[in-house]
């Protein structure tokens, strides 16, 4: 009643499911959907169902089983519930007789040695195929998410040693506190304040660039800064800016970085990092500090740079 029963239910079953490879298939197993299949062929206490019996021969054959190689070869061979095909047979014997099975070896003679696979076991390689593609690929999601975690670790470890001083680690408390809200990393934000004003709110410049991320007056009445060397002021403005340039640079770092320092148009002009020494060597601290080459930015914030758009202009 047991057999009965779980035969049954196999008719219900899908013909083309993801099968085991045969290494990862025990004999017992395979022999009992071969068994499970002759049952089902023969109408041997249950109702004969050759569909569902091919699917298990297949099942059986492709984990390595010969008895169901040879007896799906003759279903091809006889044309029994399925249109007669000699190439399909041919491949199926030869499997089994490359397994030691006589019969098989001798029905090779009658069906010719041309080969061809079955649709089912064409079936059923795609099926394992993509499920293969598809833990290799979260195998590699799950690693590349690793390698980020680690390196976003390192990232923190790196700009917060930065911060020595009890005047520093309230600097970094604002930077904390105002980054989730304009969507700027906060070790980005330190980066650029260390190569700003290393840190001190009274920095002025030759330029009258002003405060903790050295706001140039028309820089800073853009982005609404009335109160340059207050430091929460300044550096709202300044991540405002920011987050503007990562925008209108697709979140290039590079990009981004050397616009804060040069100015977006001479980006634009030189199609990428421009050729001053400052520059250049203003990207290379930021980066010390903020090795990520790309961050998030909101598209809603700025149309991207001409020169993007562009692609005219290698970036150097």
């Amino acid at each position: 009643m047991i057999l009965r029963s779980a035969l049954n239910l196999l008719t219900c079953l899908p013909l083309i499911a993801v099968w085991p490879a045969q290494a990862t298939v025990s004999s017992d197993a395979a022999a009992q959907w071969r068994e499970q299949a002759r049952a089902l062929e023969h109408g041997s206490g249950v109702a004969r169902n050759l569909d569902v019996a091919i699917s298990l021969y297949c099942k059986a054959a492709m984990a390595g089983d010969a008895a169901a190689r040879y007896h799906l070869g003759w279903i091809y061979a006889m044309g029994r519930g399925v249109p007669r095909d000699d190439a399909h047979a041919s491949y199926l014997f030869r499997l089994a007789a490359d397994q030691g099975d006589e019969p098989s070896r001798n029905m090779l003679t009658l069906v010719g040695t041309r080969a061809t696979k079955p649709p089912c076991i064409v079936h059923a390689e795609l099926a394992q195929a993509e499920q293969l593609a598809r833990e290799r690929a979260a195998i590699e999601a799950a690693r590349l998410a690793a390698q980020e975690a680690a390196e976003r670790v390192a990232l923190d470890n790196r700009y917060r040693a930065l911060i020595d001083s009890a005047e520093r680690r309230k600097i970094l408390a604002i930077v904390q506190k105002l980054a989730p809200e304009y969507g700027i990393h906060p070790g980005l934000a330190v980066a650029l304040i260390r190569a700003e004003s290393n840190f001190d709110p009274q920095a002025v410049s030759t330029k009258n660039a002003q405060g903790l991320m050295q706001l140039i007056p028309e820089t800073a009445a853009r982005f609404r800064v009335t109160q340059p060397f207050d430091p929460e002021q300044n550096i709202r403005g300044g991540m405002a800016y920011l987050r503007w340039l990562l925008a209108y640079f697709q979140g290039d770092v590079d990009l981004a970085v050397a616009a804060y320092n040069a100015g977006e148009g001479a980006v634009d002009r030189f199609g990428g990092i421009p050729p001053y020494p400052e520059t250049r060597g203003y990207v290379k601290r930021i980066r010390e500090v903020f090795a990520h080459p790309t961050h998030p930015f909101d598209q809603r914030i700025s149309d991207p740079s001409p020169m993007l758009k562009a692609e005219t202009k290698p970036r150097t």
